[in-house]
């Protein structure tokens, strides 16, 4: 009995499509959704802090392995790019946000956190798993989503090209 099942690398190809294509989160097409929060240090940050700048929005959480893995490479990237308008924002999904400070100071992450308090994305934003990376044009548009582990080489050159234009 034959079935007509979808084959692996199909579905695999379906789901890095998926994971690749800028989304369309709320507010004007291709607009990055507004994004706030309270950071570790108690204050607001928004996306709308960095209007003019590429922003890299980082969904995350302290258990995740993949997070862990990549975080070295994203605080290496806001150190070598910073100067030249990058931005790096880091989206805390963890429910215990007690354990993010520890978390932070060890990794010596160089960019602000907002403690988004659990899970759940916020409005305007899909968050299917973890990490989840949105890069953001200076004008405020999604130029890119990536799920799931990230290669920092590749992430560096979307980077390098969002500051070129």
């Amino acid at each position: 009995m034959t079935r007509n099942l979808p084959s692996r690398a199909l579905i695999a190809a379906a789901a890095l499509a998926w994971a690749c294509t800028p989304p369309a989160p709320a507010g004007a097409p291709g607009a990055a959704a507004p994004l706030s929060g309270k950071t570790l240090a108690g204050k607001t940050a928004s996306l709308s802090d960095y209007k003019g700048k590429v922003v890299l929005v980082d969904f995350w959480a302290t258990w995740c392995g993949p997070c862990r893995e990549e975080i070295p490479g994203l605080v290496e990237l806001q150190a070598r790019l910073g100067a030249k308008g990058l931005a790096v924002l880091g989206v805390s999904m963890d429910e215990d946000v007690a354990e993010v400070g520890p978390f932070v100071e060890k990794m010596r992450i160089n960019y602000p956190i907002i403690l988004n308090g659990g899970e759940s994305a916020p409005a305007g934003w899909a968050v299917p798993g973890l990490p989840t990376a949105y890069l953001i044009s200076r004008d405020g548009k999604v130029l890119l989503r990536q799920f799931g582990s990230k290669s920092i080489d590749k992430l560096a050159a979307d980077v390098e090209a969002a500051l070129a234009k």
